[in-house]
């Protein structure tokens, strides 16, 4: 099996051979802590209009994003964009980051080069033809419809973009009361997902969240056999190297049945011992309050000047 550093090192084309070798890879990663990011290492080119600027810069890093996963093998990324919670941030956010945003993730000349140099098909999940129906942005479906349309064709990777997507239970239940009026029968898990995101998603092999842990918006997909992790840092700071580490551990470090206990030797059980004895007291996923954010507790390195709790 290829070390850790190796695969580190691996040139890129023969790293995503060996990520394609097992089959397609479903990736959820949510891109959260934009705002934060953006605020930390972006705020003194804000201008005039610091929200353009902010939609510019941070939708450029989210392409970039997307770019690094699909470079590095995994075809089919599940991206939950806005939930409920979006109308509960005020007009203008709602306005100028979440329905402007969202346009652009159809119509900006950015992301539809993007789409058009990598072949990517693009499709909308979740609840948002009902909740924007009524809305000054109801139009807004038939943009993610036209994009969809516009990338049907493309086959080298997958971008799911999940809008509302908080709950499928009502969505489910109308698209299989229409499905067994048209067809006569219930229609079976497959046919569920295909109407839900619009073609067949297979469970999600990989969730790659940040802040407090916590897994959403990819309804159907969780199995509970998808790896889970989530980095200190917001999401806008993932590289090359941090992915590569996730990867890595996804196809190397989880994978491997479990040992049979009556015998294994002598040493291993004295060290998996002393290691549970050591960290009886340890919870991962505890954290603390600092500058009014929440930030993981553990393994942490933390700055010499402390910020308020």
């Amino acid at each position: 099996m290829i070390t850790p550093d190796a695969f580190l090192q691996l040139p890129l084309g023969e790293l995503a051979q060996l990520v394609r070798a097992d089959g397609s890879i479903v990736c959820v990663f949510p891109i959260n802590g934009t705002r934060r990011w953006f605020m930390l290492e972006h705020a003194h080119t804000a201008g005039d209009d610091p929200v353009a600027t902010y939609m510019d810069i941070a939708g450029k890093n989210h392409i970039g994003l997307y770019r690094l996963f699909f470079e590095h093998g995994v075809d089919t990324l599940i991206t939950p964009v806005f939930g409920t919670e979006l109308f509960n941030r005020g007009d203008e956010y709602v306005q100028r980051i979440g329905m402007e945003g969202l346009s652009r993730l159809a119509t900006h000349p950015d992301f539809v080069d993007f789409y058009d140099e990598h072949q990517v098909r693009v499709r909308f999940y979740g609840d948002y033809r009902t909740r924007l129906k009524d809305t000054p942005y109801a139009g807004l479906s038939n943009t993610f419809d036209a994009i969809t349309e516009h990338t049907r064709h493309y086959n080298h990777h997958r971008l799911f973009f999940g809008v509302f997507a908080n709950d499928a239970t009502a969505t489910v239940a109308e698209f299989s009361v229409k499905y067994h009026q048209e067809h006569g029968k219930i229609p079976d898990r497959q046919t569920i997902i295909e109407m839900y995101y619009g073609e067949y998603v297979h469970p999600a092999d990989i969730f790659i969240g940040f802040d407090k842990f916590s897994i959403f918006d990819y309804p159907l997909l969780a199995s509970g056999e998808e790896d889970l992790y989530f980095t200190a840092a917001p999401s806008p700071y993932l590289d090359q190297t941090q992915l590569r580490q996730i990867l890595y551990d996804h196809l190397y470090t989880r994978r491997g049945r479990e040992p049979d206990y009556a015998t294994l030797p002598p040493e291993d059980r004295q060290w998996m011992q002393s290691f549970y004895r050591h960290n009886r007291h340890v919870t991962l996923g505890i954290g603390q309050r600092r500058a009014g954010l929440w930030f993981p507790l553990g393994d942490i390195t933390w700055p010499e000047t402390g910020a308020s709790q």
